[in-house]
């Protein structure tokens, strides 16, 4: 058997496959902020310590310059991964803690890293380049990496097999729309931007995160609450349910139907960015083949994407599918190439 992990801050998700690649069985546990985190992980995989499994996959955000490819976890590497969690602190911590949670329970069995980032390994200099001073960007290693690759890369494969034309001939831009939120510009099977950048904050409008803010702003938020309450802020406090106190998209269009102004603003302000980044990436693309919805907010209700489409002519030709991404069934593919 081959189990994959895919570890959020508040739930994980595993399945199993056999070794025809096919699903055997699959479980999610939601954790709260007063659980135990890793001991909550560890109780979920008790139930399938005796499944005789064999190799394991984990989801790993955010890869740094380090790691561009699956990579098996040694100690090192689990280090490494470690020092790499400031970079995405409301993902990557986490995934460290499904790693050791893995090595305790299925001891001496091979474990293996894929990142959130491989997809976008060899985006274009112009596009991963920040126009900060280039001492300054070496030091720190500042430049977009890109995230959601996983689901980037596997959403936009499927749907180029639903439409039954060649992945590497089309024009796509993928909008995987959840909790996080991206967009990605993809040309003849390689991506050739996507909206978030050096951490998952850039880019759209997410439910806790702002996206693109003047700098400025962060400046101010610093010298008033300090680095730390800062970054909560930014990564848990900001987005949608900054705007209308709700962190859900449900809700938020529960209290849309009632006519809640915040609603709408918050709604209206998420939609807007969107429309605006595939407007753009349309144009960079010189047109557009297939746009793809993907996430539990882009593939769910459909009130987001037709408040999307809506105005949006340039799409007239284009082709629109919703696929639900399936980020374990791609992580199983990719570690057994």
């Amino acid at each position: 058997m081959i189990l994959v992990l895919n570890c959020g801050s508040q739930s994980v998700k595993w399945k199993l496959f056999n070794t025809n690649l096919k699903l055997a069985e699959a479980g999610k546990v939601f954790i709260s902020k007063n659980d135990n985190y890793q001991k909550k992980i560890e109780q979920e995989l008790e139930k399938i310590k005796n499944k005789d499994v064999s190799l394991i996959g984990h989801r790993v955000v955010h890869g740094g310059d380090k790691f561009k490819k699956p990579t098996e976890i040694t100690e090192n590497v689990l280090q490494d991964l470690e020092k790499l969690s400031f970079l995405a602190p409301i993902h990557n911590p986490y995934n460290v803690l499904g790693i050791k949670a893995c090595q305790k329970i299925f001891n001496g069995i091979k474990n293996i890293a894929v990142f959130d980032t491989e997809f976008f390994v060899d985006l274009p200099k112009k596009v991963v380049t920040y126009a900060l001073p280039e001492d300054i960007s070496k030091k720190f290693g500042f430049k977009k990496f890109g995230f959601h690759g996983i689901s980037h890369e596997y959403s936009s494969k499927e749907a180029s097999k639903i439409i039954k034309k060649p992945f590497k001939k089309l024009k796509i831009i993928t909008c995987h729309l959840g909790g996080g939120a991206s967009i990605t510009a993809i040309k003849n099977g390689k991506p050739v931007d996507t909206s978030m950048g050096f951490t998952p904050m850039e880019g759209l409008v997410m439910m806790t995160r702002p996206g693109n803010i003047d700098a400025g702003i962060v400046l101010e938020l610093v010298k008033e609450f300090g680095v730390e309450e800062t970054n909560k802020i930014l990564n848990e406090n900001s987005g949608i349910k900054g705007i209308c106190g709700s962190g859900q998209m449900l809700e938020v269009l529960e209290k849309l139907k009632n006519g809640d102004k915040k609603a709408k603003l918050a709604f209206d302000v998420f939609i807007y960015l969107i429309q605006k980044y595939i407007g753009a990436y349309y144009a960079i693309l010189g047109g557009c083949d297939l746009l793809v919805f993907t996430g539990s907010i882009g593939a769910g209700n459909p009130k987001t994407r037709n408040a999307i489409l809506k105005g949006l002519n340039i799409l007239n030709k284009t082709k629109i599918l919703k696929i639900e991404t399936d980020e374990e069934r791609a992580i199983l593919l990719k570690i057994k190439k």
